[in-house]
């Protein structure tokens, strides 16, 4: 069996995944699950809302203007639907604090959503139709990202990059009601565009912050060129030069079974808690229960980390500097804790000062370990234990099993925040309404343009 051969008779892999996701009919989902994906696309306009980082305004300022365009958020300007999505996943993507699903180790959320908002004022869309069809994106994404990727290959290559072109022109077809014919070729070729290195956590580049975008843009021109009438091939997932051939160096698997489990796959997605990467939070999160029994953070001697495999080899996971800026940083498990421990706390905050001497004199006295027990967990667990030593002789441990998510109300009360001071209280209380009765709506597009700054407004507000 030549690589990449499934060896099934079956239609292929992106027909069948095309045929799935157009099959999806709404009221198969239990109320928790909308309740989830509307959860996810709040927790996406929080952070677009609050990144006004230099990527976020370079992304803005590259974006074509047009009238009657699509809406870039938390600002004026209106944009093709490629060039808005674009901007809005990278800003989406700015705090490195979007939603997570660990066993694809993917962000699918900040290229599921910039995609359906761009689409929904091109294309009159109803919230139901939005909600299913993120949820169909979400499912999609995850699954062929669970097949595809391990360890290895997320040191070489972005999953988000990779995978989430993928999920969001599956989506996006559910959307907008293509034929199955132009639903294969929508994912086929938004698979030809997959892409995404990671060598930015190793030079210190701010490529990283593009990788959603280009995949939101790219499964849009999926999109509008299957609606063209391209043909792409069929074969692309598990043919002798497709997508696992290319990147896996393996076959593919027989088939890929959209909601097979036992709940939809957005329910393993976890919305971060702080804005580190995702291998981070657990670490982070134990390393603060340890700092509220040292007195003070002067005392530490020795700091070790226990951390699943999939962590500790992640890039930029296990640096413990120099650090080039605060994205290096936040991938850093070392940096993260360390952070935690002098600070007393988890917050963007901890990653204002990367030079601080009190972090990076405990990052000098860290040791990063794999530890078996949470490497066989992973990926239905991601746990991190920290183990501290003092001066006095003391040894602090804590451990956690898994990673305690941002709450629904944590996730209101920072979009809340992030939303008035982008747009006003006003419009940010009526874009939380439109969310919470998205499957209401007879036009989703209402979404997006709550989240337009007026000219106007404009003019009061400090521009991006």
């Amino acid at each position: 069996m030549t690589i990449g051969s499934s060896g099934s008779n079956e239609a292929p892999l992106a027909r069948q995944l095309a045929r799935a996701s157009l099959a999806v009919d709404f009221v198969r989902f239990e109320e928790s699950v909308v309740a989830k994906a509307k959860i996810c696309l709040l927790d996406f306009l929080s952070c677009a809302f609050e990144a006004r980082h230099p990527w976020g305004r370079q992304a803005i300022g590259i974006a074509r203007h047009t009238e009657n365009g699509a809406t870039i958020i938390g600002t004026s300007k209106l944009a093709t639907p490629g060039d808005a999505a674009f901007a809005n996943a990278t800003l989406g993507h700015g705090l490195v604090r979007e939603d997570m699903h660990a066993a694809s180790i993917c962000h699918h959320g900040v290229v599921i959503w910039p995609t359906l908002l761009a689409l929904s004022e091109r294309t009159p869309l109803s919230g139901l139709t939005l909600l299913a069809a993120a949820i169909v994106g979400y499912e999609a994404g995850a699954q062929i990202g669970r097949a595809l990727f391990n360890a290895d290959l997320a040191r070489l290559y972005r999953p988000t990059g990779l995978v989430a072109p993928l999920g969001a022109a599956l989506a996006a077809s559910r959307a907008l009601g293509l034929t199955e014919d132009a639903a294969t070729s929508a994912v086929s070729i938004a698979a030809n565009t997959s892409s995404g290195l990671n060598e930015w956590p190793h030079a210190g580049g701010s490529e990283m912050y593009f990788h959603p975008g280009f995949a939101a843009r790219n499964a849009i021109a999926a999109i509008e060129l299957a609606e063209a009438g391209a043909c792409a091939s069929e074969t692309i997932l598990e043919g002798e030069a497709g997508l696992f051939a290319a990147y896996r160096r393996r076959a593919a698997p027989a088939g890929i079974r959209l909601f097979a489990g036992s709940e939809p796959e957005i329910m393993a997605v976890y919305n971060k808690p702080v804005p580190a990467c995702n291998f981070a939070q657990t670490a982070a999160q134990a390393a603060l229960r340890a700092a509220r029994e040292i007195e003070d953070p002067e005392d530490i001697e020795a700091v070790s980390i226990h951390v699943p495999e999939a962590a500790a080899r992640y890039p930029g996971c296990d640096s413990r500097g120099p650090y080039r800026n605060a994205l290096q940083a936040k991938m850093s498990i070392p940096f993260s804790v360390a952070a935690v421990l002098a600070r007393g706390a988890i917050e963007e905050n901890n990653y204002a000062e990367i030079n601080d001497p009190r972090i990076l004199r405990l990052v000098e006295r860290t040791e990063l370990q794999r530890d078996s027990a949470f490497t066989a967990a992973f990926p239905a667990q991601q746990g991190a234990e920290v183990s501290i030593g003092l001066r006095n002789g003391r040894t602090i441990r804590r451990r956690l099993d898994n990673v305690i998510a941002a709450t629904p109300q944590k996730i209101r009360t920072r979009f809340r925040q992030a939303a008035t001071d982008a747009i006003g209280g006003n419009r940010a209380r009526g874009l939380e309404e439109l969310v919470d009765g998205c499957e209401r709506l007879p036009d989703s597009g209402v979404i997006a343009k709550q989240c337009r700054l007026e000219p106007a407004e404009r003019l009061l507000r400090p521009a991006s």
